[in-house]
C-alpha cells in the first residue's frame, strides 16, 4: 500500500495505495526548507531509516501519518534490515509483525492503532514484500526458521490473493478484489503489487509453480497497460476478455486516473528483475518521466504534471527506469535527487522508498539484478 492515497471504499487495505487516506504530509513537497543534506550510500539511507522509523517494540511507526503502523511498513522495515544486515531490527520487527498483525489464515491485518488492529483486512504487496524478507533472512542471517516461515506465508498469499486471467495468472490486491472479481473478472488490479524479482524467488524458495506463472501473468498484464499508455496508473481493471483499463480508484468510482504513489513503484519492481523482458518494460518508462525538473510524483498518463508535488518515490521511479534503460549516470543522479529530499522533507513512506530504491539498486543485498551494482 501507500501513503499519500485517498479513501477508496471502506474495508479495504492499505499501503500507500490501497489504504485509507494518509495525511497530507505523506505527499507534502519542499518549498524553502534549508535543512542541510549529505551524501549518504545506501547502507546509510537504510539505517537512517530504521533508526528514524523502528521503535523499541519492533513497530515501524508512521510518524507523519497519527502514529499507526501497517503491514506495508513493516514489510519494508524487515526488507530494509536485510538489506543493511542488521540481524537484531530485523527480529524485532518481524516477532512483533508476527505476535501483532498474522491472522488466523496466516495473512497480515492490514492497520494497527491505539494497541490494536482496526484493519484486519491483509494487502498482497505488504504480505509479498514480507514473505520476501524472510525468505532472504533465512539465507542472510543463516536462519532456517526465517526461510520456514516465509515458505509459509508465500503459500497462504499463493492460494488466497492470486488469480487466473486470460494473460495468466496475477496478484490481486487483497481478498475483498478476489470476492469482487471471483473466477470470471473483472479484477481490480494495482500494477505496482506486481514484483517479478520476488515472484521468482518464491518460486525458487517454494517450488510451486504459481509463483513462476506470477511472473509471466504480471509481464503480460503490464505489457498491454504500456501499449495503451505511456505511463501506468495506480489503479486498473483487468476484464473477462483479458482487456485492461485504468481506474481512478480501487473501485473505478470517482477521482481523477493516474500514475502517482502507487504507480511509481512499478518501475523499481521490474527494474529488479534478473530478466530482460521485465526490465525492458521498467525502461519503458524513462521517456514520458523525462525532461521534469523538479519531477512531480503525479502525473496524468501521458506523463503531463497534474500538481507539483514531489516525493523521494518520483525521483526513485525515474532511476530505476533510467538504469533499466542502460543510463547509469541518469539514475544515480535521480537516486541522489530522491535521498536530497527525503533529508529535507522526512515522511515515512517517502524515507522508506528512499532506502529500498538505493538497495535494491545499487546492492545485491536485497537479491534480484541490481541494475547499478558494481558500477
Amino acid at each position: 500500500m501507500t501513503g499519500g492515497i485517498a479513501a477508496v471504499a471502506v474495508g479495504l487495505p492499505g499501503s500507500d495505495s490501497s489504504a485509507p487516506a494518509p495525511s497530507a504530509s505523506a505527499t507534502s513537497t519542499p518549498t524553502s526548507n534549508d535543512r542541510a543534506t549529505s551524501t549518504r550510500s545506501a547502507k546509510q539511507i537504510g539505517q537512517a531509516f530504521l533508526a528514524d522509523y523502528l521503535d523499541s517494540s519492533g513497530r515501524i511507526v508512521r510518524r507523519d501519518q497519527g502514529g499507526d503502523t501497517v503491514s506495508e511498513g513493516q514489510g519494508y522495515g524487515m526488507l530494509v534490515a536485510v538489506g543493511v544486515g542488521d540481524r537484531s531490527a530485523f527480529r524485532s520487527i518481524w516477532t512483533w509483525t508476527k505476535s501483532n498483525l498474522e491472522r488466523k489464515d496466516g495473512l497480515m491485518a492490514w492497520q494497527w492503532k491505539n494497541g490494536k488492529v482496526v484493519d484486519e483486512q491483509p494487502a498482497s504487496d505488504a504480505d509479498l514484500d514480507i514473505a520476501r524478507a524472510l525468505v532472504l533472512a533465512g539465507t542472510t542471517f543463516h536462519d532456517a526458521s526465517y526461510t520456514k516461515a516465509g515458505k509459509a506465508l508465500a503459500g497462504h498469499i499463493a492460494d488466497d490473493l492470486t488469480v487466473g486471467t486470460p494473460d495468466g495468472r496475477v496478484l490481486l490486491p487483497g481478498l475483498w478484489a478476489k470476492q469482487a472479481g471471483g473466477t470470471a473478472g473483472p479484477w481490480s488490479y494495482d500494477p505496482s503489487y506486481a514484483a517479478p524479482a520476488t515472484f521468482s524467488l518464491l518460486a525458487k524458495a517454494t517450488g510451486d509453480d504459481r509463483w513462476s506463472q506470477l511472473v509471466t501473468g504480471s509481464r503480460k498484464v503490464t505489457g498491454r497497460i504500456l501499449q495503451s499508455t505511456a505511463l501506468p496508473a495506480d489503479w486498473e481493471q483487468i476484464r473477462a476478455d483479458g482487456s485492461v483499463v485504468p481506474l481512478p480508484n480501487a473501485t473505478g468510482s470517482g477521482g481523477t486516473v493516474m500514475y502517482g504513489y502507487d504507480a511509481g513503484r512499478v518501475a523499481l519492481r521490474y527494474a529488479a528483475s534478473c530478466s530482460a523482458d521485465d526490465t525492458a518494460l521498467a525502461a519503458k518508462l524513462a521517456a514520458p518521466l523525462a525532461g521534469k525538473s523538479p519531477l512531480p510524483m503525479e502525473l496524468d498518463l501521458g506523463g503531463t504534471p497534474l500538481n507539483q508535488d514531489q516525493s523521494p518515490l518520483g525521483y526513485d521511479a525515474r532511476a530505476a527506469a533510467r538504469a533499466s534503460a542502460g543510463d547509469a549516470s541518469g539514475a544515480r543522479s535521480d537516486l541522489r535527487a530522491a535521498d536530497r529530499l527525503a533529508q529535507r522533507t522526512p515522511t515515512y513512506y517517502g524515507s522508506a522508498w528512499d532506502a529500498l530504491a538505493a538497495l535494491q539498486l545499487e546492492t545485491t543485498t536485497l537479491g534480484g539484478c541490481s541494475p547499478l551494482a558494481g558500477e
